[in-house]
């Protein structure tokens, strides 16, 4: 089995970096003269997913033309969140009534997704399928990070993530899920967080350690930084 469908979230203010992302879109800037975003959709290219959705609402027209000029060699669609930012549980939970498919991989575009993470990917992937999981996160050592600020998010224990006091390992920003776990959701604006959340309670919550280093647009000064190498 393999993933088909990918999802990536745009739809983000990215007042992290301002002022720069007041007249661009996080997605939009680039390193090493390509955005992020297309970064991005070069690596789910490279996994062989068929379809990608990606959702907006902050300078969205700005991402629609990116989208529309580039043509891509892969089917893109875009989700506008409507009247209000969903965040990134809602985002995900609004664009699942778009596609069939169970399963799906979700990227945030603020990572810089080099071909180093396809064969981790794959094999993520393969995992998540062999021991029939509903989710899995890529997750690093805090040590790899290229900002050094960072803190960690969880610990990473025999594949399964722990909320404890020993917090080494950061989410980089892809996690495989499946649709069943927003069967219960009941309000349409929520962050991603509050699934995890309860997916930790029941020590279910599951991880896949990356051995890249971690390059992410966690504020103006890493941006700078990072333009700089």
């Amino acid at each position: 089995m393999k993933i088909k469908t990918a999802i990536i979230l745009c739809a983000g203010f990215g007042k992290r970096l301002n002022p720069i992302t007041l007249k661009t879109p996080k997605p939009l800037l680039s390193l090493d003269n390509i955005t992020m975003l297309e970064s991005c959709i070069q690596s789910i290219v490279k996994l062989g997913v068929e379809k990608i959705f990606l959702n907006t609402f902050y300078l969205k027209n700005q991402i629609f033309e990116f989208v529309k000029n580039k043509k891509f060699p892969i089917e893109i669609k875009i989700i506008d969140d409507g009247n209000k930012i969903l965040e990134t549980g809602g985002g995900i939970f609004n664009i699942c009534k778009y596609f069939k498919d169970d399963d799906f991989i979700v990227f945030n575009p603020d990572t810089l997704w080099s071909d180093n993470y396809v064969n981790e990917l794959v094999e993520m992937q393969k995992f998540y399928f062999q021991k029939k999981l509903n989710n899995i996160l890529l997750v690093v050592n805090k040590e790899l990070s290229f900002d050094k600020n960072l803190s960690g998010d969880f610990e990473l224990k025999n594949s399964l993530l722990q909320n404890n006091k020993n917090k080494n390992f950061i989410y980089t920003g892809c996690q495989i899920l499946n649709k069943n776990l927003f069967d219960k959701c009941k309000k349409n604006i929520f962050p991603i967080s509050e699934i995890w959340n309860e997916l930790l309670k029941e020590n279910n919550l599951n991880g896949f350690k990356s051995s890249n280093k971690f390059y992410h647009l966690s504020n103006l000064d890493i941006f700078k930084k990072l333009k700089d190498l």
